[in-house]
């Protein structure tokens, strides 16, 4: 039976500040918001435990019906009510303030009346530090004040919202061509009141000026998906961190990958294997400022680790490297999908493939978008590739961070063989001075382990790991980082047998099967699927390729939003939420199409004109 407390995951929104992410329900609630940041503990939990967890609600007392949309090219949400009694819409946002750090840190709500008379309820609920502590709440000059330990929060409202155990409600009537607006402030300390018609109008400008611009028809990125690559390009923005350049997984933690699963984690952190494909998403979209940014970030943990064997897979969004994970018993989670888990213990876990991510973000990045390899990156590069000499041997925890034994996974020593290989070509290329003779052989013999122990001749596929019969769509980035060519049989064979064993008839691809060590299933990994577009793309396969994307994408929300997962029995979310490596996937795999189907209309002018 559905828990009818709680809403899908799809059935939310983000809006954000660039430090914070709040998610918005399509019934007017707020339902996680962490400040002062996004891995900060959270003031509302609701998603997390509909009891405890604590929100912000706005919305009709009557039965409704409401629809998300966001005002175009912005990261400004209005939903709208639609009740017997009248329409009303709630427009939420946040301000952004990108030249002024001292700006007022706020969720602003506009309440609009459409039609008729409806009657609204406001029902504030704050529950600061993942709901371990209930505020004091005062009501002050006609405010309502929070706060707890260093954690304030300050609603403004323009109607009066009495305190009661805990929380405080109101109720107040709105007709035709009234607006009501509500101010919930954190950590501030403002003196003057806003202007909030001039803050809306500044915040749909920046947004505005920042979104993804072209002519569509004319677009690397165009067909039925160009929207919803634009729509993702803001979604990285929101979970980028300005002042360090990294950019978070997710602005969540703990939405389940199955309804009452165990398979909960903590995404609000920054991993070193979504580099490169960050940077080229956010290259191709415009963004240089962004991905030059976020490679900046890659920098900084070059030099900050001179010893490559102390990279970690992943690091919070102001660089901490301590990311204890712990659960939260007192949580019952999503839909009662227990734990909660806040940090995240696999930053211990030892992964290979990030040397590979790393190098391979320095070869694409420098030359191909103007960036200088200096002495210092080579100064790393060549640390790191000697590493991998040394480790590549080794049996490590893989991609999918498994909380069983080490393996020997085959994707891993494909990044190992990919981080020498470009290693390699970064240094002649550069004119740098290193152990290319040494890195060729090292190459050469991990090159000949995947052919001779990652590739199975019964299963007709590369595997997940040497002696395994298990299948892993990451054997779908074989042809892809250049390890062998898209009309190679293995390769062929490969993309065959992952179609056959791990996707469902509309292209959404499972990350494996086999015994992973952890209990319970899964739904289908969405950045898998969006690999199976672009290797089916690399392999001409373009027709195919084209309607697998325009399958995955109708998964989207309303909204325009993905999670980690989508469950394809009934088509629901599944997993942290928005999830950027789904929304990367989504942009990577609509340019590799794109410039796949503009070289065939070319290739097809060309040839109409010589028969001309």
């Amino acid at each position: 039976m559905v828990d009818d407390s709680y809403l899908d995951i799809g059935d939310y929104a983000i809006i954000g500040n660039l430090e914070t992410i709040a998610l918005v329900g399509k019934n007017g609630s707020i339902d996680w918001f962490p400040v002062p940041h996004m891995e900060s503990p959270s003031v509302f939990a609701r998603i997390l435990d509909s009891n405890k967890g604590g929100g912000f609600s706005i919305a009709p007392t009557r039965p409704f019906d409401s629809h998300q949309n966001y005002i175009s090219q912005t990261n400004v949400l209005k939903t709208t009510f639609q009740s017997t009694l009248g329409t009303v819409s709630v427009t939420d946002y946040m301000p952004i303030y990108p030249d002024e750090p001292t700006g007022e840190k706020a969720i602003l709500r506009k309440v609009a009346g459409k039609e008729g008379a409806t009657e609204i309820g406001v029902d504030f609920r704050p529950r600061f530090d993942y709901a371990r502590t209930e505020p004091r709440m005062t009501e002050t000059r006609g405010a309502i004040e929070a706060s707890a330990e260093g954690t304030e929060l300050t609603l403004e409202s323009p109607i009066k919202v009495s305190l009661n155990k805990g929380s405080g409600k109101g109720s107040f009537e709105v007709k035709k061509g009234e607006e009501y607006w509500f101010s919930l402030e954190y950590g501030n300390n403002r003196e003057n009141e806003f202007d909030y018609q001039s803050t809306l109008a500044r915040t749909k400008d920046y947004w505005r000026d920042w979104a993804h611009d072209c002519e569509e028809d004319s677009c690397v990125f165009r067909g039925p998906w160009h929207e919803l690559i634009v729509r993702s390009g803001l979604v990285l923005k929101l979970l980028t961190h300005p002042e360090t350049g990294a950019i978070a997984a997710a602005p969540t933690t703990s939405l389940p990958e199955e309804i009452g699963g165990v398979r909960n984690w903590d995404y609000r952190f920054a991993w070193i294997r979504d580099a490169s494909m960050t940077i080229q998403s956010l290259y191709n979209l415009g963004h240089e400022e962004e991905a030059s940014n976020y490679f900046g970030w890659l920098r900084k943990l070059s030099k900050v680790h001179q010893d490559p064997s102390e990279l970690q897979i992943m690091y919070s969004l102001h660089g901490k490297t301590d990311l204890k994970e712990e659960e939260l018993e007192h949580l019952s989670g999503y839909r009662n999908s227990s734990p909660v888990r806040v940090g995240n213990a696999a930053s211990d876990q030892k992964q290979l493939d990030i040397y590979g991510e790393l190098i391979n973000a320095f070869y694409e990045t420098c030359p191909t978008y103007g960036e200088e390899i200096r002495a210092g990156d080579w100064e790393f590069i060549l640390k790191a590739a000697n590493h991998v000499t040394e480790v590549w041997r080794e049996k490590d925890a893989g991609i999918w961070e498994v909380r069983g034994e080490d393996r020997h996974f085959l994707y891993s020593k494909l990044m190992c063989w990919v981080a020498l290989d470009r290693a390699i070509k970064i240094g002649e290329g550069w004119e740098f001075e290193g152990p290319f003779g040494t890195w060729r052989k090292e190459r050469s013999k991990i090159r000949k382990a995947i052919l001779e122990q990652g590739y199975d001749e019964e299963a007709e596929s590369f595997v997940q790991s040497f002696g395994s019969r298990s299948l892993d769509a990451t054997s779908l980035l074989v042809p892809l980082v250049g390890f062998l060519p898209p009309d190679d049989r293995k390769v062929e064979n490969t993309l065959e047998t992952t179609i056959e064993r791990l996707t469902s008839r509309d292209g959404l691809v499972y990350r494996y099967d086999g015994d992973d060590g952890l209990e319970g299933e899964e739904g289908a990994f969405l950045l898998c699927s969006f690999w199976l577009v672009r290797a089916l793309t690399a392999a001409g396969r373009t027709e195919e390729a084209r309607e697998y994307l325009k399958n995955i994408t109708d998964y989207a929300n309303p909204v325009g939003l993905l999670a980690e997962e989508v469950d394809p029995s009934t088509g629901k979310q599944l997993g942290n939420f928005p999830q950027a490596f789904s929304h990367i996937g989504l942009i990577n795999s609509g340019l590799f199409l794109g410039q796949a189907l503009g070289r065939e209309i070319n290739e097809l002018s060309n040839s109409e004109t010589a028969a001309d």
